[in-house]
């Protein structure tokens, strides 16, 4: 992080998911009775329920360590609850049969969720050879079968033909939309989709472990838009012994690495500390900023807050103005105050953020530091 000051004058998918697929909406049954305001059993069953507790304001970062089996959408729903947010959504869609970093936005850090959806990612992530699916993972049914097996030699020779910008194509269960259609609505039909390759870049692909031939174990650093189980399979077709993916675990996104990751079982264990008055939730709360790592810091003045709070751009002039352009964060006494472009010798506020309510703790933001 590069921090600048001035004396200037005058403010939500990881592509190797599929949690849209498997995220039910509860809803009203289209051969249920509606029931009106007059009703008078609905009446009653608004006095029987328990009072709702008040939502309330809470900005920052929650990397929660997410268990198998659960969906991305149940998790922020889960961590909303804990807070008592009024805002949540992550930054990245992970699988409901991987575990690992879920980066949950909670308040105005939801501003922030293109900076981390746009990092890297890294995974680790086992292969079961010997058999493809239709889903390229282990939830699908076998498409084609093999009895040969791959050597650790003949991995290790595959793996520069996908790395660096490769084109793969998307798998039949995925979440991209085919004239309108989820690719994994179609093939639940039992359509076949023809999905276009497209680019996406792996910065870094190794072998990790590679026991009895029928497992292998890899780890991967890709960008935006990769689909593991997709190179699972592309890996297994061209070996010649077929494949998919049996394990996953995310181990980075963006700026936050395991170091930052919170299992479910300890969050909800500080949730109740919390609630005895033995701690804070905002211990588990990562500042706003931290997904803003790879951008410059601009400090202004006061009065040059102000402007920017109320939208107005803000000249830069003078031996102290920055010489630099484009997207900044600016900060005030320390604090978030506005994401920012400059151009032209002025900085024009495009996201002011408002950080009245809970924040992470001052441990928490030396950690950042």
């Amino acid at each position: 992080m590069t921090v600048m000051t001035t004396n200037s004058v005058a403010d939500a998918k990881d592509s190797d998911a599929r949690d849209a697929e498997r995220d039910g909406f509860a809803g009203q049954r289209s051969d249920e009775p509606r029931r009106t305001n007059n009703d008078p059993r609905q009446k009653q069953g608004k006095q029987n329920q328990q009072p709702r507790r008040d939502k309330r304001d809470v900005h920052g970062w929650v990397v929660l360590d997410k268990p198998i089996g659960m969906t991305s959408t149940q998790a922020v729903a889960v961590l909303k609850r804990l807070f008592q947010a009024k805002r949540a959504g992550h930054a990245g869609t992970l699988d409901p049969l991987a575990s690992g970093g879920l980066p949950i936005a909670l308040g105005e850090a939801t501003k922030t969720v293109p900076f981390v959806m746009d990092g890297r990612k890294r995974y680790r992530f086992t292969v079961c050879w010997g058999e493809e699916r239709d889903t390229d993972d282990t939830e699908g049914r076998a498409v084609r079968t093999s009895e040969s097996r791959p050597t650790a030699d003949s991995i290790r020779q595959l793996l520069p033909r996908f790395t660096g910008v490769i084109e793969q194509i998307p798998p039949q269960y995925s979440a991209i939309k085919v004239q309108g259609e989820r690719a994994y609505d179609l093939a639940r039909d039992g359509e076949t989709v023809d999905l276009k390759p497209r680019p996406v870049e792996i910065h870094e692909l190794t072998l990790v472990e590679h026991g009895d031939n029928s497992q292998s174990v890899f780890e991967a650093e890709c960008g935006k838009g990769t689909y593991v189980r997709a190179l699972a399979r592309d890996m297994g077709r061209i070996l010649g012994c077929f494949g998919h993916i049996c394990a996953l675990r995310r181990t980075l996104v963006g700026p936050f690495t395991e170091a930052d990751m919170i299992p479910l079982e300890q969050l909800e264990a500080l949730c109740n500390r919390a609630a005895s008055g033995e701690g804070s939730l905002a211990d588990a709360l990562l500042p706003v900023e931290t997904a803003l790592d790879d951008i410059p810091a601009l400090a202004v003045t006061r009065a040059d807050a102000a402007r920017l709070h109320r939208g107005q751009a803000v000249l830069l002039r003078g031996r102290d103005a920055p010489n630099t352009s484009g997207t900044v964060y600016v900060t005030v006494a320390g604090r978030l105050l506005a994401l920012a472009e400059i151009g032209n010798g002025e900085l024009i506020p495009k996201r002011v953020f408002n950080l009245n309510g809970l924040t992470a703790s001052p441990a928490r933001n030396n950690e950042s530091n």
